[in-house]
């Protein structure tokens, strides 16, 4: 009797440990989301600003899978996630970017279908109210992959895309966030003792780098497709340019393998190729979309940099790997269900 007890525990615990392992894996996922990693803490969170966030992912979330649930294409579902996010001033893209060293806000985006691998991005734009639109008519429009500062601005206008004045951009928040960093610039330049004149001009204030929107998705058809936006880092000078719109690094899809898209501190991600090198390991390796992200992610660390990574693979495997306190996430599976997460 004690045998077969022992025998029926076990056999639970199996059952279990392979209904976890199965939900980890995430096998039924259509549409992945993050929107930015970085040190965010639940004490430095209040409840009413935790709901907030999670309300925006789950509208963006809710946007994606409308389009997935009516057979629509993953290209249009990352689009709609995103722009949704753009819209949401909480979140360090479109309305809610961060301001440069400058006082600007300068806004990068990119796209990238894994079906015919064709990609658009841009980077630097001031005045286009959803930077990811202009993406994919980069991408559809044009015979190029990528396109900066006034010229990008001035083909979006002439493909038809909203144009707002600057000023639209602007927030209360982003811009005290952009004074403190100034501040802490100013004073740490004032202490001699705690300040050495940094060699390479450039150097920005880690403590405010964090923030980016993505989104990625299989549909229907069984197509991958992936897209990111983002306001950039707080503080950032000479025309600096991230990872996020840089096919390859920040962004990157491919239907043999995986779809990703990057949040974190960008040069960090581009000297890696994060994205692509996710979906390498998985072509040229074999290694789960789990196994890939988890190695990308320790590169980055081992260099020094941090933060984080959505993936999906064309079996619809997920995951949402990161190194830093936490991440704003979420995912949607193909009934419907919503998970959302901040903390680690």
């Amino acid at each position: 009797m004690k045998k077969g007890f022992c025998y029926l525990f076990i056999m639970i615990c199996l059952v279990c440990a392979g209904q976890r392992v199965a939900a980890q894996s995430g096998s039924n996922y259509v549409l992945v989301i993050h929107g930015g990693a970085g040190t965010i803490l639940q004490k430095n969170m209040t409840p009413e600003k935790e709901a907030l966030y999670k309300a925006g992912l789950k509208k963006a979330l809710e946007a994606g899978y409308k389009v997935l649930q009516s057979g629509g294409a993953s290209l249009d579902a990352v689009e709609a996630a995103v722009r949704v996010l753009e819209d949401d001033s909480l979140f360090n893209a479109g309305k809610g970017a961060v301001f440069t060293h400058d006082g600007r806000n300068e806004l990068d985006a990119a796209i990238m279908d894994g079906k015919t691998r064709a990609a658009g991005a841009v980077a630097g734009v001031t005045t286009v109210r959803n930077p990811i639109r202009a993406a994919r008519a980069v991408m559809e429009k044009s015979e190029h992959v990528m396109m900066t500062g006034a010229g990008a601005d001035r083909f979006a206008k002439e493909a038809g895309l909203d144009i707002v004045d600057p000023s639209y951009f602007r927030t209360f928040s982003r811009w005290n966030d952009l004074q403190r960093a100034l501040k802490a610039d100013s004073a740490a330049a004032a202490n001699q003792h705690a300040y050495t004149k940094p060699d390479k001009l450039g150097v920005i204030n880690r403590d405010y780098k964090f923030g980016t929107v993505g989104a990625v998705a299989l549909d229907k058809q069984g197509n991958l497709a992936a897209a990111t936006s983002t306001g950039g880092m707080t503080n950032k000078k000479y025309g600096r340019i991230g990872d996020s719109p840089i096919i390859g690094a920040g962004t990157y899809a491919n239907n043999n393998t995986a779809a990703i898209s990057c949040t974190g501190w960008g040069e960090y991600y581009i000297r890696n190729v994060v994205a692509y090198d996710l979906s390498a390991l998985i072509e040229y390796k074999q290694l789960s979309v789990q196994q890939a992200a988890g190695t990308v992610i320790k590169k980055v660390g081992d260099m020094g940099g941090d933060g984080g990574l959505i993936a999906l693979d064309k079996k619809g495997n997920m995951t949402m790997a990161f190194n830093t306190a936490g991440m704003y996430r979420g995912a949607v599976t193909k009934d419907g269900k919503v998970e959302i997460h901040i903390y680690k």
